[in-house]
C-alpha cells in the first residue's frame, strides 16, 4: 500500500497492482470456539426449538439494553411484521417511516394491508426527520396513521425523543428499527427500551448473530404478549410450557405465524452476548479510525454524530463531494472493488424501488434529501473483526482512488 498515493498511482481498474491481494468484505461474522461449543451442547440436547434457551436468551439479551420484555424471531424481518401486527396496523391504515432503510422496513406495513408514507430524511444523519414527518401528517388524514417507524441508520439512533411526543400527539405507537443499532446510546440510554418497541437483527453482519434472528423490545406487558403469541402461530401457550405442566390443550387466539426462533440459535446468541461489549468498541474505534483519516479530504463527507449519542456503527456510510470529483459513484464504486476493498450502497431509496414505484404509485422526487444522498453514498467495511491492517487498507484504498479522481 502506498503511503501518499498521487494521481500517477496507477488504480487496479487501469491494471494497476490492487491494494489488496483478497477482497475486504463490508460486513462479516465473527465466531469463536466458545460460540461453537454453545451450539454442540444444544445439539446434544433434548430442545431445538421452543425450549429452555429461548428464554435465557431473551431475558439476558433486555437485561443488556434495559428493556421490560424482549421476544425473539427468527429473522430481522419477522420481528418488525410482528410489531407491526402489534401496532394494531391493518388495511386502510397508514404508517410513516422513512425511504433510506432495508425494504424490510417498509414491507412489513404492507404485510398487514397498509400504506407506507415516506417522509423524507435530515441531510446530517440520513435519519427520519421529525418536521418532515409533522408535514406529512398533516398532508394525510392523520386519524389513520397508527405508527411511526424510524430507522437508526447506520447505528445512528433516530431524533427519538421528537419522534415519540409527535406519535403521542397523534395516538400513534414509535417502532424503531435499530436492526443497526444494537448498543448505541441516545441521551445516555442504550436504545431498546426508549421506544414503544424497538427491533433488533441478529443477521451475520450485525454487532451479534445468531445465523439469522430478530427481536422485539418493548417495556408494555400487553404489546409483549400479542407479540408472543403472534411469532408462535397465534397460539397461547408455548410447547415447553404445556410439557412441563403435563397438558396437552392449547388455543389459538389470533392469526399468527411461525416466527419463532430456534435453541440452537438462541444458544449461539448467548454466547454472542458475552462479547458485544468489546464488539461495540471495536467497531468504535475503526469509526473514529476513518474519520479521523477523511475529515480533511474535502471530496467526500465522514458520518455525521450528533450530541448526546454514541452511534453502535453497523455501517460507516460516507458521501462523496460530486462537485470536487471528475468520475460520478459508480465508478468511485467499481475502483475500490478493483483495490479488492468490498464496499457496497446502503441504500436504493424505498419508494424508488420497481415494486413500490411500478405496483404501488410511488415516484421519484418524494423524498429529495434521501434521492440525492443516495447518489452519493458508498459504505466502507465495518465489522469488529477487522485487523488495524484492513482498516489502513481501506483508507488507503480511499485515499488512492480519491486522489486519483479528484479535480
Amino acid at each position: 500500500m502506498s503511503t501518499s498515493p498521487t494521481k500517477l498511482e496507477t488504480l487496479a481498474i487501469h491494471g494497476g497492482a490492487p491494494v489488496r491481494e483478497k477482497l475486504l468484505p463490508y460486513g462479516r461474522q465473527s465466531l469463536d470456539d466458545g460460540d461453537i461449543q454453545a451450539v454442540v451442547e444444544v445439539l446434544n440436547s433434548d430442545w431445538l426449538t421452543t425450549g429452555p434457551k429461548v428464554g435465557e436468551f431473551e431475558e439476558q439479551f433486555a437485561a443488556w439494553i434495559g428493556a421490560r420484555h424482549a421476544i425473539s424471531f427468527s429473522s430481522g424481518t419477522a420481528a418488525l411484521h410482528g410489531a407491526a401486527f402489534a401496532a394494531g396496523l391493518g388495511p386502510g391504515d397508514e404508517a410513516i417511516t422513512t425511504p433510506m432503510t432495508f425494504c424490510a422496513t417498509a414491507n412489513c406495513i404492507l404485510y398487514q394491508g397498509a400504506t407506507p408514507a415516506f417522509a423524507d430524511v435530515s441531510p446530517d444523519t440520513l435519519n427520519l426527520d421529525p418536521g418532515e414527518v409533522s408535514r406529512k401528517l398533516s398532508a394525510c388524514a392523520s386519524s389513520r396513521v397508527k405508527a411511526i417507524i424510524a430507522v437508526d441508520y447506520a447505528g445512528h439512533p433516530a431524533a427519538l425523543d421528537q419522534l415519540g411526543e409527535i406519535a403521542k400527539d397523534h395516538g400513534a405507537l414509535l417502532i424503531e428499527d435499530a436492526c443497526h443499532a444494537l448498543g448505541a446510546e441516545y441521551r445516555g440510554k442504550r436504545v431498546g427500551g426508549i421506544a414503544d418497541m424497538t427491533v433488533f437483527s441478529f443477521h451475520p453482519v450485525k454487532h451479534l448473530t445468531t445465523g439469522e434472528g430478530g427481536m422485539v423490545a418493548t417495556d408494555d406487558a400487553r404489546l409483549a404478549e400479542t407479540l408472543q403469541r403472534f411469532r408462535n402461530h397465534g397460539i397461547s401457550s408455548e410447547a415447553r410450557q404445556r410439557q412441563e405442566a403435563g397438558q396437552w390443550f392449547y388455543e389459538m387466539v389470533l392469526l399468527g405465524f411461525n416466527y419463532r426462533l430456534t435453541d440452537i440459535a438462541c444458544a449461539l446468541g448467548l454466547s454472542q452476548l458475552t462479547k458485544l461489549g468489546p464488539n461495540l468498541a471495536r467497531r468504535r474505534e475503526i469509526a473514529a479510525r476513518y474519520t479521523t483519516a477523511f475529515r480533511s479530504m474535502p471530496e467526500l463527507i465522514p458520518p455525521s454524530v450528533r450530541a448526546e449519542v454514541n452511534p453502535a456503527w453497523h455501517l460507516y456510510p460516507i458521501r462523496l463531494n460530486l462537485s470536487k470529483l471528475t468520475v460520478d459513484r459508480g465508478q468511485i464504486f467499481r475502483a475500490l472493488r478493483a483495490e479488492n476493498i468490498g464496499v457496497s450502497v446502503h441504500y436504493i431509496p424505498v419508494h424508488l424501488h420497481p415494486y413500490y414505484r411500478d405496483h404501488l404509485g410511488y415516484r421519484d422526487g418524494e423524498c429529495p434529501v434521501a434521492e440525492a444522498a443516495y447518489e452519493r453514498l458508498i459504505s466502507l467495511p465495518m465489522f469488529h473483526g477487522m485487523t488495524d491492517a484492513d482498516v489502513a487498507d481501506v483508507v488507503g484504498a480511499v485515499s488512492k482512488v480519491i486522489s486519483h479522481y479528484a479535480r
